[in-house]
């Protein structure tokens, strides 16, 4: 009986994982981060008996490790915890073991017996456990992972293409190492005279190498070795010849690295070692490949097309999209070079967009027109849309764009007035203008706020609130509390965002701008870097993350096209200077619980243009902007975040603990909204759950427009150093169901900005909060923003405002300022603190 229950049980565990997969752990080579004793080993974990047990150190985290001793694909993960479970942990794979991709995340484990489906590739797999359920550590009577493993037939795609190449010496600057693997027959790497000499490829990730070509130019090598290697220090031959022969040679071979080196110990010739090409093909998936079209959401348009075909597009577009809040389709609108007399209307999901590289290249001669009449005149919900790099020369003279929040306008050229308000001057609640020339006249009328940043514009009309500008020529004067203009003459340290465009010969480009320092006014024409479309991956909307993450490993950029986009474990972004563009408010939804995106701490990642939007099961976070404890210094190159909105409910129920983390030091974030939903389906006190909108734990970390709104707990936690925001706009959370449902200890509520107590430098300009406790308006806020007292510490401009009443908040800053109350809905201002 005793082995027939045993047998009973095994099929308990294993049963629910794909069936058709078979159990790969079993035996396998497993190790853990500690053991709580010699009884209860990391072995004890895959051995199949179920009466025995690994279980570790009494401290978080702790992880156990299985090497499945060959890259497979993982389809789903049995845990058959021992009373000691985990309630926060993720499972993860990696190919090296040293860097890890998220394939399942919770925060509300449940013990017992968890079965997982899951999607990943990986030869190891690791669960990393974060919190424990109980004082004890944790404790697995078995781990069980299934999935497809077998050797893959040798691929067609060069792995080598386009990837970093290096070199013990080059004959001169146009024999360099990178003409080796740049796909390009008729250039060449050549060495210098001397032997031995060798060539060096970075293949991005370990892979598994079953060919490598060699087009040899006249001067070849008679005696060589092709070497592979993890660490580009410790080498393994897997091929070797004393009779090289020259021309053309195709070696059939095994091993794996990252690595690949040609090592050449004796000449054929007099001269150096040269080669054409080298050419490394691999087992497994091919890799994604470079370019390709932009999909069916990207409506590209150009001057020689019926300016009715056109106008017939853009109207079916907006009919589609004008208040589809929460449907799944996405557009955007590419207009190349030249003249347009057209008027588009931008609904929810759209991007207008020139594709030239300045710009007046190209002009609309009519409107690039937002309005409200789908919501009665009221722009408050005239959210995700977007016009970027055109010049438009309005009818009549100005321009209608009433938005509000993750609406950016930006690189435009207005020849007139621009018009931020719905037609009857209905309610706004916007909203950004970045790197911009406006002729004429801005005009807010009913707009609540607005931020305004490095540009150029004729005037300014009035404010409501807070209107804010960082380095803007033509800004009005500082004069806040009235009017509540708050003016920085120049921004402190900024980098325009990435933006595609068509170069002279008809090629798809991105153009990255460079860094500027003190910027004042448009950036444009400016300096910047132009990478090739061939130099990205253009993802659509069924790729995994396994393929994007395959694509950044091969060293490519990416560029998303409009979509949505299920991801199941982590998108992974680690090397320096990677550019990530989302175009059409490309939507990344997490599955399983993952954190969707984690950029590593290196320079010049620049991430622009995309929107999180969480799914059912609770993320720990939507972004992560370098792992904890990142100590590396960016200044001259740091990473930015650039139009990049985050969701929680509205679309569906999602939770998110908190959607973006920033541990990288001097990272710019630039322009982000991240709203937990207040209106939409899956909205609820305990349905979108979220604690915290932006953590900022780097130091010297500068924020540009931030708006968060509705999360549960402080909207902004910053703990970093030196730290500066300009511009901020929050509403509290709107359905406490009661005061005791919204207690921070024994205060009431939570603050909306929190600078923690260690910080000692930190400074604001332009910071308003609201509520609207429209559940229970009783409920008190006791403050709008919370922060240590120190000279050193100072806030600029802050304003707090109850809407209509609903609600209070009893001071602006700490205990400074009086209540924001009543129903004259009239803001509350301090104008320094402290």
């Amino acid at each position: 009986m005793a082995s027939l229950a045993a047998l009973i049980l095994s099929f308990l565990v294993a049963g629910p994982a794909r069936a058709a997969d078979p159990l790969l752990s079993q035996g396998r080579t497993v190790t853990a981060s500690s053991s709580e004793s010699a009884g209860t080993p990391a072995s004890a974990a895959v051995d199949g008996d179920t009466g025995t047990r690994w279980s570790s150190a009494f401290g978080d985290p702790q992880w156990l490790q299985v090497d499945l001793g060959a890259t497979a694909t993982v389809s789903g993960v049995v845990l058959r915890w021992e009373a000691a479970y985990a309630t926060a942990f993720r499972l993860q794979v990696s190919a090296d073991a040293a860097t890890w991709t998220d394939i399942y995340s919770t925060t509300t484990g449940t013990g017992g017996t968890q079965t997982l489906t899951v999607s990943g590739t990986g030869r190891y797999l690791r669960l990393y456990g974060t919190a424990r359920a109980t004082a004890y550590g944790y404790s697995l009577w078995e781990l069980q992972v299934y999935g497809t493993t077998g050797s893959a037939a040798c691929g067609t795609a060069n792995a080598a293409l386009n990837r970093p190449a290096t070199a013990s010496s080059s004959e001169g600057a146009a024999t360099s190492a990178p003409a080796a693997v740049d796909g390009d027959t008729g250039t060449r790497w050549s060495s210098l005279f001397a032997d031995p000499q060798w060539l060096q490829v970075d293949l991005g990730s370990v892979r598994q190498i079953c060919q490598v070509v060699l087009q040899w130019e006249a001067a070849y090598a008679r005696s060589f070795r092709v070497q592979v290697s993890d660490n580009a220090s410790t080498w393994t031959d897997i091929h070797s010849t004393t009779t090289g022969t020259g021309g053309t040679q195709t070696l059939n071979v095994s091993g794996a690295g990252r690595y690949l080196r040609v090592h050449g110990t004796v000449r054929a010739t007099a001269y150096g070692y040269s080669l054409w090409e080298l050419t490394v093909r691999t087992t497994g998936t091919a890799d994604p490949q470079p370019g390709g079209d932009l999909g069916p959401n990207v409506h590209v348009f150009d001057p020689s097309m019926p300016a009715s075909t056109i106008q017939s597009t853009l109207d079916s577009v907006f009919t589609q999209m004008e208040s589809n809040q929460f449907g799944l389709q996405r557009h955007a609108l590419l207009f190349k070079p030249g003249s347009y007399n057209v008027n588009a209307n931008i609904g929810f999901y759209t991007s207008i967009m020139g594709l030239g590289r300045n710009p007046d290249d190209v002009t609309i001669n009519g409107q690039v027109r937002v309005d409200a009449g789908w919501f009665g005149g009221n722009a408050t919900q005239n959210f995700w849309r977007s016009a970027e790099n055109l010049s438009i020369t309005p009818t009549g003279g100005t321009n209608q764009w009433a938005v509000s929040q993750a609406a950016p306008f930006r690189r435009m050229h207005v020849r007139g007035n621009l018009n931020l308000a719905p037609s009857g001057y209905g309610w706004a609640s916007g909203g950004y203008i970045a790197d911009s020339r406006i002729d004429g006249t801005v005009q807010p009328y009913s707009q609540q706020q607005w931020f305004t940043r490095d540009s150029t514009i004729g005037g300014w009309l009035n404010g409501v609130w807070n209107m804010v500008f960082s380095g803007v020529a033509g800004a009005p004067a500082q004069s806040f509390p009235e009017p509540p203009y708050t003016t920085l003459d120049t921004s402190p340290v900024t980098r325009e965002k990435p933006y595609l465009y068509v170069d002279s010969a008809g090629a798809y480009q991105v153009f990255v701008p460079a860094l500027r320092q003190n910027s004042r006014g448009a950036s444009w024409p400016g300096t910047g870097t132009s990478i090739p479309l061939n130099r990205f991956y253009v993802a659509k909307p069924a790729d995994t993350a396994a393929t994007i993450n395959a694509a950044l490993a091969a060293g490519l950029n990416l560029l998303f096209t409009p979509g949505i986009y299920h991801v199941g474990q982590t998108i992974n972004v680690t090397r320096p200077d990677t550019v990530v563009l989302g175009l059409g408010y490309a939507t990344i939804i997490p599955d399983n619980g993952v954190v969707p995106m984690r950029v590593a701490d290196v320079d010049g990642v620049k991430v622009a243009g995309l929107l999180f939007d969480a799914g059912p099961v609770n993320s720990p976070i939507l972004m992560e902007v370098g792992p904890s404890g990142s100590s590396a210094s960016h200044a001259a190159n740091p990473i930015s975040i650039q139009d990049v909105f985050f969701r929680i409910g509205g679309s569906h129920a999602g939770k998110a603990t908190t959607s973006l983390v920033i541990n990288s030091d001097h990272t710019i974030i630039d322009h982000i909204w991240a709203w937990r939903g207040d209106h939409g389906t899956g909205i609820g006190w305990t349905v979108n759950t979220a604690d915290t909108g932006l953590i900022v734990n780097g130091d010297d970390v500068t924020a540009y427009g931030l708006f968060v709104e509705h999360y549960q707990k402080y909207q902004v936690i910053w703990n970093g150093q030196r730290g500066r925001t300009i511009f901020f706009q929050n509403e509290m959370p709107y359905d406490p169901p009661n005061q005791a449902a919204w207690m921070n200890g024994s205060t009431r509520g939570y603050a909306a900005y929190k600078v923690a107590d260690s910080v000692t430098s930190h400074e604001a300009w332009g910071l308003g909060a609201y509520c609207y406790f429209n559940v229970d308006p009783s409920i008190v806020a006791e403050r709008g923003f919370e922060t240590p007292v120190n000279p050193n510490v100072r806030f600029h401009d802050l304003l707090t405002v109850s809407l209509g009443g609903n609600g209070t908040i009893a001071h602006v800053v700490n205990n400074t300022g009086g209540p924001a109350q009543g129903t004259d809905t009239i803001p509350v201002k301090v104008v320094t603190f402290p």
